[in-house]
């Protein structure tokens, strides 16, 4: 994808953040978009040889993933809230380190697995080798399907939406 459409993409969030629509801060977003489109165009689409409409179409499926985590994030923190509060009396704390292979082939995709993992409450990342996740969890329903044989929903996800796997 070329640096112009980074720069579109970073100016748009300039502007929405800012709120802010004089020449100095527009100047501003300008060069601070013209910058980071520069340095880091192929960070925020991997590989120049994709077309728009499958760029579109891969921001599309990244936004449905968020609002499924988003979904993910609240209802561990309702779990996380009623263990804190006592609300679960018999269940109690069972910290513990999960070790998992995933299937996600890229390092971006990994990346993204990995802090959504950290993002769920009761689940922490702690360490990646190559392919092979270590993660801190509370109890076993925070560790939710990630010990489980192959791969977890969450991961699933992930690849849909960079990989191209399927859900």
């Amino acid at each position: 994808m070329p640096p112009v459409f980074t720069f579109f993409v970073m100016m748009l969030f300039w502007t929405a953040l800012s709120g802010k629509f004089d020449l100095f801060h527009l100047g501003m977003g300008v060069i601070s978009s013209g910058l980071v489109a520069w340095l880091s165009h192929d960070l925020l689409f991997e590989g120049h040889t994709k077309k728009l409409g499958a760029t579109f179409k891969e921001i599309a499926c990244f936004l449905r993933y968020l609002l499924w985590l988003f979904g993910q994030i609240v209802l561990a923190n309702f779990h996380i809230a009623g263990l804190s509060l006592s609300l679960y009396p018999k269940k109690k704390l069972d910290p513990h380190i999960i070790k998992f292979k995933t299937s996600l082939k890229t390092d971006f995709a990994r990346f993204v697995l990995a802090n959504s993992i950290t993002l769920t409450p009761g689940t922490v990342s702690v360490r990646i080798e190559e392919d092979i996740f270590y993660v801190h969890a509370l109890t076993r329903r925070s560790a939710g399907d990630l010990a489980g044989d192959g791969p977890g929903e969450m991961e699933r996800w992930v690849a849909w939406v960079f990989e191209g796997g399927s859900r």
